[in-house]
């Protein structure tokens, strides 16, 4: 039923629940999972309007290898139970990149982590797991805090 899964990780706390509910799925026939990162373009923005061209792709290559380095122990806790993964790091806005990869991937669900924003906090901000709820074509399961 679930035989790729799309999980899309900010590296939270809460991600890191939602990465402990996909290592479950494997039971419930699970083959492959996508591991997605989005380096937000708005902090990438913000990045570029207080610092120098060099240091600008400085700072985007580090975000760029952390990223990197987690994925890759992600990878590698997922490969060790017997699951295919394929890792994707994309720069843009997160809601869009994950159902443009959703797209791509052909994914049977998405496994995301809810940060459990106030009410107040989501008006303001959004929420990315409720709009992913929203915009995703396939079947969206939360992880709450």
């Amino acid at each position: 039923m679930f035989e790729t899964i799309l999980f899309p990780t900010d590296f939270s706390d809460v991600a890191e629940k939602a990465l402990d509910f996909v290592k479950r799925m494997k039971d419930a026939g699970t083959k492959k999972v996508v591991v997605l990162h989005v380096i937000k373009k708005q902090s990438l923005e913000v990045i570029a309007q207080y610092s120098s061209i060099r240091d600008f792709h400085e700072v985007e290559q580090e975000i760029e290898g952390d990223a990197r380095r987690e994925l890759r122990r992600i990878a590698d806790e997922l490969r060790g139970l017997g699951v295919e993964v394929s890792v994707r790091i994309e720069t843009g806005f997160p809601v869009r990149e994950i159902m443009r990869v959703e797209a791509e991937e052909g994914v049977s669900a998405i496994v995301i982590g809810s940060h459990g924003l106030s009410n107040v906090k989501e008006i303001l901000l959004g929420s990315v797991s409720e709009s992913v709820i929203r915009k995703a074509v396939g079947p969206v399961l939360v992880v709450k805090r």
